[in-house]
């Protein structure tokens, strides 16, 4: 791995650009993620306390992600959860192959554009998002 040290500033706002990216349905789609709904998906924070891997995968049925399911088995990266706080769901998660979870204080561009390609499927708790604008309204990088 060739690692290069990036302006803080600007690491922030490709990160920015990355969470963009997962609003996007056509990103979404052309990254081979089969989902036809309106993304990113938000849910509650109930799910953060999921701790079992099949509760994870009922789950993402009952979100309408069966076949993304199916295609992470045959190839790749699938979705990504974005949880506010270390919760027994990041864990659960990880055990299903091509599924992430991570917190939205260390979400980075690596999660949200693996291989460099934007558009990752995301599902985002409530409470991620208002964690996510209240650490970009930090650094002076997200509105006023």
């Amino acid at each position: 791995k060739i690692h290069k040290k990036i302006n803080k500033k600007e690491r922030l706002m490709a990160t920015l650009s990355a969470i963009a990216s997962t609003a996007n349905i056509k990103l979404v789609k052309e990254r081979g993620h089969r989902y036809d709904g309106v993304v990113p998906l938000v849910v509650t924070d109930d799910i953060e306390n999921i701790s079992k891997t099949k509760d994870v995968e009922r789950l993402l049925v009952k979100l309408g992600l069966a076949d993304e399911l199916q295609r992470i088995k045959e190839k790749g990266v699938g979705p990504l959860f974005v949880v506010s706080k270390a919760s027994p769901i990041i864990r659960a998660a990880k055990n299903i192959s091509g599924v992430d979870a991570v917190t939205a204080r260390n979400l980075s561009v690596l999660e949200l554009a693996p291989g460099g390609k934007p558009g990752r499927l995301v599902i985002y708790t409530e409470s991620a998002l208002k964690a996510l604008e209240e650490r970009f309204r930090e650094v002076g990088v997200y509105g006023h």
